[in-house]
């Protein structure tokens, strides 16, 4: 028996919706099987489950992990410590970085800085401007894992604006599309009103009625009918309104060309928050009201909303210390994020099942991710161990983020992250980091 084969034990494995009392054995960094009873062979390391749930790891489709040119706020090191802490195995990364990724060479810098550093699998976008679209036609789903479009606002040149520069990337993209879906004369009109109004002590909680629902369903409206016309792959990003979900059909990822994700924060917070967390919360699309918050819950239960991701987005509490203008948005999520949303669980909101399925199932199958996401025999070993009778606090002191801080400080979650494994290698395991960096490239072929 190879020196690397661990057998994990007495587990409830939660997989393609069943769950099922069984064992499951990790050889050479993939499941090598799985059955009711397994017996430990000689020198086999033995991981006994005592009972608790075993989940294909969280694949995360929209981080902000600030390297390069960001690094004050967080890095593929750090970062992705803090997914695999929170049970996220592999992240796909956002290119408003400095300098942007919009270009293949840009790419490929992110994979050379992540290899031996990321503990969690990693795969990256191609930034679109409003004069990148030779880029765009010629990256290839072996270069990127798909092309981001800010359709709304952003920083430096990632604003794309231009119509005909966006009828063009609809048409011709070669990859998945994903969007952020924001009308920005919208937001502009919306916050010079706040302004004459509270000059620039503008209250945070009025970032919803700033970031508004309708500005949001104008764009992501627009985005559905560009790809509509063009027969485009799209993925709307971290949607947030109740009137956004008429735009998306139920179903099965497999059977659509147009998909939806949410976040999590969405689906714990509301503007109800504001007062008491102010800036901790700001972030772009804006927390809106308990009622699109039930929307979105309701969705995901519909499969009109496909996935669930983080956006997990780290800025300094000095940064975020400052004025509504000027404090940035963005909040720090991975170590957090499942734990949050399997609080639904717990409130008899959400199957354990689904929770899996719009974490893991739906994203590889989104983003055609070979031999993830699933608890199969030959499927790399991306493994979640989850305590669902042992509680977490989360704290600012307890937060593996650089910028050292959580909104969700002080909430005491239900469940907790017993172990992760990554490629068949204990990550996480007991509160604690194991030192094993073991993220690979990950294999997306989510092609238009």
């Amino acid at each position: 028996m190879a020196k690397d084969s661990l057998l994990i034990t007495n587990a409830r494995l939660v997989n393609e919706g069943r769950i099922t009392e069984a064992d499951l054995r990790v050889q050479d960094g993939r499941i090598g099987a799985i059955s009711p009873s397994l017996a430990a062979q000689a020198g086999e390391q033995v991981m006994d489950a005592a009972g608790r749930y075993l989940v294909p790891g969280f694949i995360d489709d929209q981080v902000h992990f600030r390297e390069p040119g960001l690094t004050h706020k967080g890095d593929m090191a750090t970062e992705s410590a803090a997914a695999v802490a929170g049970g996220i195995t592999s992240f796909m990364e956002m290119p408003n970085v400095k300098p942007a990724t919009t270009n293949r060479e840009a790419v490929a810098d992110k994979y050379a800085r992540a290899a031996g550093r990321a503990r969690a699998n990693f795969a990256f976008y191609l930034g679109a401007t409003n004069d990148n679209l030779d880029e765009l036609r010629a990256i290839t789903p072996a270069q990127a894992c798909g092309i981001k479009v800010f359709m709304g606002a952003s920083t430096g040149n990632m604003l794309v604006d231009d119509p005909a520069t966006l009828e063009q990337l609809f048409a011709d993209a070669p990859l998945l599309i994903v969007t952020h879906c924001e009308d920005s004369p919208m937001i502009e009109a919306n916050a010079a009103a706040a302004r004459e109004r509270y000059g620039e002590d503008v209250p945070m909680a009025e970032h919803p009625a700033i970031r508004s629902a309708e500005a949001c369903y104008k764009s992501s409206s627009f985005a559905v009918d560009m790809a509509t016309r063009h027969d485009a792959r799209l993925h709307v990003l971290h949607l947030t309104t109740a009137r956004e979900m008429e735009l998306f059909s139920t179903g099965a990822v497999a059977d659509k060309r147009i998909t939806a994700e949410v976040c999590a924060h969405h689906l714990y917070f509301s503007a109800d928050d504001y007062a008491r967390l102010g800036a901790r919360i700001k972030c772009n699309p804006a927390i809106k009201t308990a009622a699109d918050r039930g929307a979105l819950l309701a969705a995901l239960q519909e499969d009109r909303i496909d996935v669930v991701a983080t956006d997990h987005a780290p800025h300094t509490s000095e940064e975020k210390a400052a004025s509504y203008f000027k404090a940035p948005a963005g909040l720090p999520l991975v170590q957090d994020a499942l734990l949050s949303v399997l609080e639904h669980y717990h409130e008899g909101v959400l199957p354990l099942e689904l929770v899996v399925r719009k974490t893991s199932h739906a994203v590889a199958d989104l983003f055609g991710i070979p031999d993830r996401g699933y608890l199969r025999e030959g499927y790399w070993a991306d493994l979640v161990l989850v305590d669902l009778e042992s509680p977490t606090r989360a704290s600012d002191a307890t937060a593996l983020y650089k910028c050292g801080w959580t909104p969700f400080d002080g909430v005491s979650f239900r469940s907790s992250i017993a172990a992760t494994l990554v490629n068949g290698q204990v990550v996480w395991r007991d509160g604690e980091l194991t030192g094993v960096i073991a993220g690979q490239k990950l294999d997306c072929h989510a092609a238009r």
